[in-house]
């Protein structure tokens, strides 16, 4: 089955959604390190990813905290762990490297964690932006420090409010 492709504007640019259906495999920063362009055999489709699409609107517009979409992030199994992991980090929250990798059971991971979450395809979706340094600051992100302040401060600004215990 082809990959078929379209970009999406945001506060960031536009973003480059790609995958197969309505399954998304990738999204592509315009800026940072891991800045994405299409592959010249993916197909261009303008109504690609029409949900994609819907609610990532909805999230920059601070309107919705959990992506509900079909998927499919491609890596290794570790890779795939620390993604699931990611996912329940709560909206407007934030977790160190090191927090992950305990969660995960190997509490000096937190070097292989970075390098999964350097490597999450679906940034946003799968939100290795709320991964921090172990002294809070902000550490690495495939689309740039600024994105990733960008989001962390829309995220914290529509974040429900809670009382601490």
């Amino acid at each position: 089955m082809p990959i078929h492709y379209t970009y999406t504007p945001s506060p960031l640019g536009d973003l480059l959604l790609a995958g197969q259906g309505e399954t998304l495999s990738y999204i592509g920063f315009p800026n940072g390190k891991a800045r994405m362009r299409h592959q010249d055999v993916w197909l261009p489709d303008q109504q690609a990813f029409r949900e994609a699409r819907q609610q990532l609107r909805a999230y920059f517009a601070g309107e919705l905290m959990h992506f509900d979409l079909p998927v499919a992030p491609a890596g290794t199994p570790f890779q795939q762990q620390v993604w699931r992991a990611l996912q329940g980090i709560p909206y407007g929250q934030t977790r160190s490297y090191g927090d992950i990798a305990a969660q995960l059971g190997s509490p000096l991971a937190s070097r292989a964690v970075g390098a999964a979450n350097g490597r999450n395809p679906l940034p946003i979706v799968i939100p290795c932006h709320r991964v921090i340094g172990a002294s809070g600051s902000l550490t690495g992100f495939a689309g740039g420090l600024q994105a990733k302040a960008l989001l962390l401060r829309l995220e914290q600004r529509h974040a429900p409010f809670r009382l601490e215990a």
